[in-house]
């Protein structure tokens, strides 16, 4: 990894306007660029549309597109105008009108895709499965772009350590977690510094602000968080940029503003012998309402 600027961009989606969401980040992309000189733009959770729809997924299915397609097109345009890279969260349409997926792009500046993440673990009352309208994915890869490796996940994912360990594993440096974060602000802070501190990797979660076409308010307070769990840049509730300049060099010390070394590692300490059985399913030893 190298010395990069990453930038997220905290705004409010427009309940269900595709075009005029399009037009928004398009302009919020130039913003950053004449701002902050990002190489890495991060937007928040279903951009194109807000995370509640509000209407039957097979009706989500014909407002949204393939990836890449329709939506991403002036966003691929724009990444390759500007020179950047820009991680696109969009509801995309899958193999059928009963499929929707929680989909983050990662468009490059050349101006394709050339990554998509599928939301593996949706937030119960969007699941499909549980009666609402997105379809799960199954896999979490690392792609290489010009400043080091990136991992996406996207927002309940973050309460997951499993899945950004995984990424960790296959060499991410910096993870991205899209979000519309439907819970405390501790719980945001908690997971995502976890998240980083866990695999001593750069965070960038970018959290929605506004009201979707659910009527739910997002709080926003996006952030970006170091490999030893220092907030660099912290927004508001508002609409507005983020950014901090990463260090390619973050385990010099054991914690920020001080002169101690660092003298762990996470990932390399691991007791994988211990960890038998992990990998099966599991039981609450408490039901939630959900289960109740």
């Amino acid at each position: 990894m190298r010395k990069v600027i990453v930038a997220g961009v905290q705004i409010a989606p427009v309940p269900n306007d595709v075009e005029a969401n399009l037009v928004k980040v398009v302009q919020w992309m130039e913003r950053a660029v004449a701002k902050t000189q990002a190489e890495l733009i991060v937007f928040p959770e279903s951009v194109t549309t807000g995370f509640m729809p509000a209407m039957r997924v097979d009706e989500l299915w014909h407002l949204v597109d393939i990836i890449p397609g329709r939506l991403t097109a002036p966003i691929c345009a724009a990444a390759k105008r500007l020179g950047v890279y820009v991680v696109f969260p969009t509801y995309e349409r899958g193999e059928s009108p009963g499929v929707v997926y929680n989909s983050a792009a990662l468009i490059g500046p050349c101006g394709t895709v050339f990554g998509v993440y599928r939301k593996t673990h949706p937030f119960p009352g969007e699941n499909v499965a549980l009666g609402g309208w997105t379809t799960a994915g199954t896999e979490a890869k690392v792609y290489a772009t010009s400043f080091g490796k990136v991992g996406m996940i996207i927002c309940y994912d973050g309460d997951f350590p499993e899945l950004s360990r995984v990424l960790a594993m296959q060499g991410a440096e910096i993870i991205v977690r899209p979000s519309a974060f439907l819970r405390s602000f501790d719980i945001w802070n908690l997971t995502t510094s976890a998240r980083a501190y866990d695999n001593h990797v750069y965070v960038i979660a970018v959290n929605a602000v506004g009201t979707d076409a659910g009527k739910v308010n997002y709080f926003g307070n996006s952030m970006i968080v170091s490999p030893i769990a220092e907030r660099l840049a912290q927004a508001r509730t508002q609409e507005e940029l983020l950014f901090a300049e990463l260090d390619p060099d973050p385990l010099r010390y054991a914690s920020y503003g001080i002169d101690s070394p660092m003298l762990f590692n996470h990932m390399e300490d691991r007791n994988i012998a211990s960890y038998a059985g992990i990998l099966r399913a599991a039981p609450s030893p408490f039901a939630s309402v959900r289960r109740g």
